[in-house]
């Protein structure tokens, strides 16, 4: 087995760095492999967490976290299984004429005459330094500063557009190419379980899998919370103990700066 064996679903979590932590639900029709089109989230802590997938016949699917439905939907909807339905007629074109402007320059509207006024101008407060020569330093300029009387570049109030028409809308027609499939959830029989993992920190466990065609038997198999209970129980120990340990490092550096700092006084 390898990156390029085939297979008829790939289900879990993958969780790589802070930007991925979703659950892949990718089938495989007609020899290619076709990912979910929705963003699942998996969990990231640190707990067994039990992840389901419901095929149904009717090509509708659930996914279960901890049997918590997280995400639901029909597999034509959301695997691009088949060609889409419709598509934009090859033959419409947007008219010439077709206004697409909300609204417009006012045509009469006009600029006013005091509109102009320089975006900068010298600083009526600045003196010419006391020490400054003109023959030395060039003729004294006082620095500028932001007008307050400047308005910006003007421009005609918008109106209502008269002959706008709204967006244009590509009219659409049936795709040719489209065949329908009522039997997407059909898997061929699937007698082999293979883990494909790529794992940069150790300690991630993968165990207890069930392939069913009874749903309440998959959610009564495992009893996650349980599992989980005991794990935090363990979690609580665990970080007790390092924070005892992490303050008797702590106490010990600091009894030897302590030590140090009284040698050094003797001395």
């Amino acid at each position: 087995m390898h990156g390029e064996s085939p297979y008829e679903i790939m289900f879990g979590p993958d969780i790589c760095g802070p930007g991925t932590k979703k659950v892949h639900v990718i089938f495989s029709y007609k020899g290619k492999n076709l990912l979910v089109k929705k963003d699942i989230r998996c969990k990231d802590d640190v707990y067994t967490h039990l992840y389901t997938l419901i095929v149904k016949p009717d090509n509708t699917y659930e996914v279960l976290i901890d049997n918590e439905k997280v995400e639901s939907g029909s597999l034509e909807d959301d695997w691009d299984f088949l060609a889409p339905k419709k598509i934009k007629d090859p033959k419409a074109k947007k008219p010439e004429d077709w206004d697409e402007r909300a609204t417009i320059p006012d045509p009469d509207d006009t600029k006013p005459e005091d509109w102009e006024k320089p975006e900068h101008i010298p600083d009526p407060d600045a003196t010419k330094p006391e020490d400054w020569d003109d023959e030395m330093d060039g003729e004294w300029e006082p620095p500028m500063i932001d007008n307050p009387e400047y308005k910006g570049e003007w421009s005609p109030k918008q109106i209502d557009n008269p002959e706008y028409k709204g967006v244009w809308q590509h009219p659409e027609i049936d795709n040719p190419e489209y065949q329908s499939d009522d039997k997407l959830y059909l898997r061929k029989e699937i007698c082999t379980i293979g883990f494909d993992l790529w794992q940069v920190k150790s300690g991630t466990i993968f165990d207890n899998i069930l392939i069913t065609d009874d749903i309440e038997e998959a959610k009564s198999s495992f009893d996650v919370s349980k599992i989980q209970a005991g794990e935090k129980k363990m979690k609580e120990q665990q970080d007790e103990e390092q924070k005892k340990k992490d303050e008797a490092e702590s106490k010990d550096t600091k009894d030897e700066e302590d030590d140090g700092e009284a040698e050094h006084d003797e001395l």
